[in-house]
């Protein structure tokens, strides 16, 4: 879940702003040399710099403000563990050792969540901060907090917040972090006090990255330049509800006849019903009769849109993509304990320092003044637990892929918009950018019914509004429409009073009851408890649409039959307890059948690759008679199992090869057993196949905005409506960052070829001639092209012996500090980055080591942290982070665990008072 912020905007600056940076740069690059260095001037520095912003972790300091003394316990990876005697005590001092630890961290996710990026990294944030004060998330928050957060609660955020700031007073930047004090040689910022909306914020920075099936419903968009709707239903099969099962399978929702919640559009009390569209795609009235060009979630306006998200910092995954995670509970009928086990590993965007800051809190006594003892994982900048357990029971969260938003087409009229016939004004505000180095900015937000007007942010979107496809009864174009995004992450909401609920629960009601504070972003929460009971619970605002609109698509901006008609109501949001089969399993498949359940969850769910793998391992432990330990559970987490090898390759050692260089490595694919070890060449080699096949048969068949930036292919101009002519073929240039473009190679890219893999003749199997190749007309054929392409690209890549060759070697994770050192010049990001390490694992298996098919070969994101929970003995538990505790680049805990999670080793994870003490090397007393 959170930071992966990055302060590239990708923005080119003009001359001034060149020179500027070339000053900045030389002046960094003094500071490093300095740093460096160790003598004089840089002998200075290396103390003062470096050291003096490490945290204190033993002895002792006064707190203005703690009602008794905290203890904090350190164990030797530097994870804390504190003990108050008193609510706000405990949150005070989580606030005051996340800032020890994390505080630059912290500092930039609220500069992005606000929209304040470029008052700390000047001009090349601008772009950025548009767009995200657009979007207004800190408003949002700021209204959280006044308007619908508990009593507790506040009194919890205004705890931490005292934490933070007792932390920060009397320091300047450079006792706070190393990268403070490269910032002040280019600017004269300084952090400011934290507040209790800071931390609120977060969460809309979650679920923007968590926010379901955008980027696919932009991407059908986008294909309607060049592909017909036969061609885009081909790419986007139904999920194979009778091959990989969904999560609930025996659970319950209750049945709501007649329910009554607020309206999402207009306020008013409008009936939610039992039932509404649950069939496939179809078309919302922004083209019924001639396909769309736009797509719902954050659809629309194509490559306009998808550019500027791609420049939008990341909260925790690739700007929404590849966003996945496994979870997975077990029973006690199938234990070695006798008690259930609960596995979980989100996937999300490698960043350095990790995007979850480990620890407990724990009070001294449980009693009504003082109510947690809880463990887990958290986000520095956010008080309480998010996944972990407590006394009783353990959770764990993976993403469920709901669908929460749409765009809609909008009809602009002088000042206003079109709505039923009418002309309505804008909702408008004035936005303020300060920008470090440069004058501020000032921006115009406007808003429609539906919300916030992304359009006006980019010139691209205006383009795209010209084009848009849309049927006979759309009000006229004029000159295009503009696209407001409608997303429950806009309305205030109560999630952090469910963190809190959560982390304090002590049995499936409470946790139940708890989970239904947690409107966004919906996630698959799953449960289990000391007393052996397990379960699955979805929880979240999710919007119900009117009969025939799926929100697969974009809507009319202009029509009230296509407002939201209200929220699945809480009741009726599926959940299972206790199933027969003795354990569940969610990894962003199909939540529930959906001939099963009478509303639509989404139409874009993953296509359960990883679930039915973690179901078949668990199913074949169960049947052979054995019974799971907590061992078996870190195993089945590092499966490295592809899928589509198993598919694929038997079909692949039937070509006849002419080319012995070819032949030499399809006899890697002999028996080899389709694991992905970092150690194989068969699996580098498959990869590279499955590529390659990728981009003969789908990716080059894709328009410009769908590909790779920079690569080129001569085609005929999308107007052509003739036969194939030759001459007037054109050269066009992929335009998607290498992480984002398509086909990624992702599990849906499985179900396509499944799904045509014994049509020889397919038509996603022809490719044309060119100067050096002829034409395929079959799969064997192109498959046979793939092999010889994949071949020499590994020769290139690798070397010509293929004993040197190894899946380690391509599939590489670069660690990188989440701004500077991916920003900043050479020196300085090789002060702040590390890597890389050579990685198991793949795209879609359970050891889900991303990579983008389309792109290359390099990690793009992770399994963030591994835990197992054993709720036996919850000191037997076993947890992993990505990197470390700390966010200071020299510190001993900055990457202290990255090669054993590599390893695929798990940490002891203490949790009462014995085993916490046993493992304490550091004591720090905060006192009043």
């Amino acid at each position: 879940m959170p930071p992966n912020t990055t302060a590239s905007s990708g923005q080119k600056p003009g001359k001034s702003g060149r020179k500027k940076g070339r000053r900045a740069r030389l002046l960094l690059i003094v500071l490093v040399l300095a740093l460096v260095g160790g003598f004089g001037y840089g002998g200075y520095w290396s103390v003062s710099t470096v050291r003096a912003s490490f945290p204190q972790t033993r002895g002792s300091i006064t707190l203005e403000g703690l009602s008794g003394p905290v203890d904090v316990k350190r164990d030797g990876y530097g994870i804390p563990q504190i003990y108050a005697s008193s609510d706000e005590d405990l949150f005070m001092a989580q606030g005051y050792v996340q800032a020890q630890d994390r505080f630059y961290e912290m500092d930039v996710r609220r500069h992005m969540t606000s929209g304040r990026l470029s008052e700390m990294f000047g001009k090349s944030q601008v772009k950025n901060d548009e767009f995200l004060r657009t979007l207004g998330w800190d408003r949002v928050a700021q209204k959280e907090y006044d308007t619908k957060l508990s009593a507790s609660t506040k009194k919890y955020l205004q705890a931490y917040a005292k934490g933070v700031n007792a932390y920060l007073k009397g320091k300047d930047g450079k006792d706070i972090s190393l990268e403070y004090a490269a910032l002040g040689f280019t600017n004269d910022y300084k952090p400011e006090a934290w507040t209790p909306v800071d931390s609120v914020s977060w969460l809309k920075a979650m679920a923007w990255d968590l926010r379901g099936n955008m980027q696919d419903e932009i991407d059908r968009s986008l294909m309607t330049s060049r592909l017909g709707p036969k061609q885009i239903a081909d790419l986007y099969p139904d999920y194979p509800y009778s091959r990989n099962k969904p999560i609930v399978q025996e659970g319950e929702y209750h049945t709501v006849t007649k329910t009554f919640e607020q309206s999402a559009s207009t306020g008013t009390q409008s009936s939610t019903g039992t039932s509404t569209s649950t069939g496939a795609a179809t078309s919302t009235g922004a083209s019924s009769s001639t396909g769309t060009s736009a797509s719902s979630s954050l659809q629309s306006q194509l490559a306009g849109l998808t550019k500027v998200l791609d420049t939008v910092p990341t909260a925790v995954g690739v700007n929404g993509n590849g966003i996945g995670s496994n979870s997975w509970v077990v029973d006690g009928r199938h234990t070695i304990t006798g008690k259930p086990l609960l596995a979980n590993d989100p996937h999300l965007s490698a960043s350095l320092p990790s995007v979850w800051y480990q620890m407990g809190l724990h009070c001294t006594a449980v009693s009504s003044k003082c109510q947690y003892d809880v463990t887990g994982y958290t986000f520095a900048g956010m008080p309480g637990v998010i996944i972990g357990h407590n006394q009783n029971i353990a959770w764990g969260m993976t993403n469920s892929g709901v669908d929460v938003t749409d765009l809609y087409l909008e009809k602009l009229s002088g000042d206003g918009y079109l709505f039923d016939g009418k002309v309505k004004p804008f909702t408008t505000r004035v936005e303020t950018i300060k920008v470090a180095g440069a004058d501020p900015k000032q921006i115009v937000v406007r808003e429609t019914n539906n919300g916030p007007l992304l359009s006006d942010r980019d010139d691209e979107l205006v383009k795209v509004g010209k084009k848009a496809t849309v049927d006979t009864a759309a009000p006229d174009r004029g000159d295009g429409y503009a696209i407001a995004l409608r997303w429950t992450a806009l309305d205030p909401s109560t999630s952090m009073d469910a963190v809190f609920a959560i982390d304090r629960a002590s049995n499936w009601k409470e946790f139940r009851t708890a989970s239904q504070s947690f409107d966004v972003p919906s996630q698959n929460l799953i449960y289990a408890d000391t007393k052996g009971n397990i379960g699955y619970q979805l929880p979240g605002k999710i919007p119900t649409r009117a009969s025939g609109d799926d929100g697969s698509l974009p809507a009319p901006g202009w029509d009230s039959k296509y407002q939201w008609t209200g929220y699945i109501p809480k009741a009726a949001l599926p959940y299972e307890y206790n199933p027969k089969r003795g354990y569940i399993v969610t990894a962003n498949q199909a939540v529930i059948d959906k001939d099963k359940y009478p509303y639509t969850l989404t139409t874009d769910w993953g296509y359960g690759t990883r679930s039915q793998r973690i179901t078949d391992l668990i199913e074949s432990k169960i049947k052979g008679g054995g019974k799971i330990s907590t061992d078996d559970m870190r195993q089945m987490q590092l499966d490295n199992s592809s899928e589509i090898a198993k598919l694929l390759v038997p079909k692949l050692l039937k070509i006849d090869v002419a080319d012995k260089h070819v032949r030499e490595t399809q006899k890697l694919l002999e028996g080899w057993d389709y694991t992905q070890d970092a150690d194989s060449a068969a699996a580098a080699y498959f990869n590279a196949v499955w590529r390659n096949i990728l981009k003969l048969a789908f990716g080059n068949k894709l328009p410009k905005e769908l590909r790779v930036e920079g690569q080129c292919l001569w085609v005929e101009p999308a107007d052509n409506t003739g036969p194939a002519d030759a001459d007037r073929k054109v050269r066009e240039c992929g335009e998607r960052d290498a992480d984002q473009a398509q086909p990624d190679g992702g599990d849906r890219w499985f179900e396509v070829v499944r799904n045509i893999i014994d049509d020889e003749k397919n038509d996603w199997w022809q490719t044309p001639k060119t100067r050096t190749r002829k034409a395929t007309t079959t799969r064997d054929e192109l498959f046979a092209r793939a092999m010889e392409d994949a071949r020499w690209e590994l020769t290139a890549k690798l070397g010509k012996d293929i004993d040197t060759w190894s899946w380690g070697r391509l599939h590489r994770l670069f660690l990188k500090n989440q701004t500077l050192g991916t920003d900043g010049p050479g020196f300085l990001q090789y002060m702040l980055n590390r890597g890389p390490w050579k990685l198991d694992g793949g795209e879609a298996t359970v050891n889900a080591t991303g990579w983008n098919a389309a792109g290359g070969y390099g990690v793009v994101w992770v399994p963030s942290m591994r835990m197992v929970v054993n709720l036996d003995d919850l000191d037997k538990s076993k947890w992993i982070n990505l990197s470390g505790a700390s966010g200071h680049a020299y510190s001993a805990h900055y990457t202290d665990q990255t090669d054993k999670w590599a390893n695929g080793e798990l940490l002891s994870w203490s949790f009462s008072k014995s085993a916490v003490d046993k493992s304490t090397t550091d004591t720090l007393v905060l006192k009043p």
